[in-house]
């Protein structure tokens, strides 16, 4: 089914190193740090039939969204596999903005007709600030105390540089954090005076090799990663058009790599309840996909998970680099720069009961670990799989694996702010 990329795939994290990708990964552990995911495409909508829009084609409810809150808002199609997500948050009774790639499937259902609402691209700076030390920082630079009082998935209006700014409160390392918003003209005033403050708090930039660590240990899969975007279809033809158009060229929707060879690109689509998304299908309002996912959340099939690869049959892939014969695909450090969805079989004895993504190595945890939708039968932490490195037709590195929690890192976002 897969033919090799015409050319390299690409990295969405376009930061450079700043320490080192070893000291940058334990930060939002033992400090924290500053990101930078302005490269997200941002879309705002206005009008009365906004939520009406995005009930129709969203499996969360929106019976309930106040001014002022965000929402992860998730976009299936009619198999109930996940076109795009990203997250929504409402600025004013008809007044929303989406962050994420979701802004175009919206947009192009907004274009089809029947909604009293308009949307509009943006460009905003998005930077991550998250780890424990990092509300102390905020406090400094927004002078606001009362950034401890902003509930989890809240936005809060602060002062930084003399601009104001929105605060989400999020923590997409797993860490109490937030996602400081607004108009690009302002970014690199917001960002320098973050970084000169922080030197005391021992803020670190968070650069491109270790920025998806966050994600693989607090178990956010991502797509093009841990999924591909279920637009491949005959019936999403004109959609995919609309979609790679608005995308630069080299930033393709589905490179795939890995031992894993897929007959058809619909086996590397994902349901909600496969990434560990059932919270938020909610079944108060008919929306495109929900006959699938109500008898899927119901009985589900597989469920995501963390692996933990051997350490001693890891290192023998690095070691076939320093000895004579059989050389096995090389494993980047901490994990795969490129765009790739890497998707490598798991197995038990010879049945095919998984797939692994997200490869990368944990400094925090000295292990290397993956995400894996695999078979709710093998998904009880501690039972012991095999993952299979390499490519289709070979060579393969048979590695053995323990399932364990997914996230793997304890989830501390919603932590009590005030007894940080």
């Amino acid at each position: 089914m897969r033919t090799p990329p015409p050319t390299y795939a690409w990295t969405r994290f376009g930061e450079p190193e700043y320490t080192d990708w070893l000291d940058e990964s334990l930060s939002w552990k033992d400090a924290c740090y500053i990101g930078n995911w302005s490269f997200l495409w941002q879309h705002r909508f206005t009008g009365p039939d906004v939520l009406r829009l995005f009930s129709d084609f969203s499996v969360n409810s929106f019976a309930r969204f106040q001014l002022g809150q965000s929402k992860h808002v998730i976009h299936t199609d009619g198999d109930g596999k996940v076109i795009h997500e990203g997250i929504l948050t409402r600025f004013g009774a008809e007044e929303f903005m989406l962050h994420g790639r979701g802004g175009f499937w919206m947009s192009h259902q907004l274009a089809r007709g029947g909604y009293d609402a308009r949307v509009e691209r943006d460009d905003w700076f998005i930077f991550q600030v998250s780890g424990p030390s990092s509300i102390a920082l905020l406090e400094e630079v927004t002078g606001s105390p009362q950034l401890r009082d902003t509930g989890f998935m809240r936005v809060a209006p602060v002062t930084i540089a003399g601009h104001q700014v929105w605060a989400l409160r999020q923590g997409m390392a797993g860490e109490v954090g937030f996602e400081l918003q607004g108009p690009i003209e302002h970014g690199q005033e917001v960002y320098d005076l973050i970084v000169a403050a922080g030197q005391r708090f021992d803020l670190r930039r968070l650069g491109w090799r270790a920025a998806p660590i966050n994600h693989l240990e607090a178990c956010f899969p991502t797509i093009a990663t841990d999924y591909i975007p279920a637009i491949f279809g005959a019936d999403m033809a004109g959609y995919l058009a609309e979609f790679t158009a608005s995308m630069p060229a080299f930033a393709q929707p589905a490179y795939i790599a890995g031992s894993y060879d897929g007959r058809e690109v619909g086996e590397y689509y994902r349901s909600p309840v496969e990434l560990g998304w059932a919270r938020n299908i909610v079944f108060d309002h008919d929306f495109l996909g929900r006959p699938a996912l109500e008898a899927e959340k119901a009985d589900p099939r597989r469920v995501i998970r963390t692996l933990v690869w051997d350490s001693e049959d890891v290192g023998d892939v690095f070691m076939s680099l320093f000895r004579p014969g059989q050389v096995y695909p090389f494993m980047e450090m901490p994990r795969d720069p490129r765009g790739f969805m890497w998707a490598d079989r798991v197995t038990v004895g010879d049945d095919l009961v998984g797939v692994a993504t997200s490869r990368g190595y944990s400094h925090h945890f000295r292990e290397m670990l993956s995400l894996c939708t695999i078979d709710v039968a093998h998904s009880e932490p501690g039972t012991r799989v095999t993952v299979h490195w390499g490519t289709p037709q070979g060579p393969q590195k048979a590695i053995r694996a323990t399932v364990a929690p997914a996230p793997y890192k304890t989830d501390r976002r919603r932590s009590d702010l005030r007894a940080v």
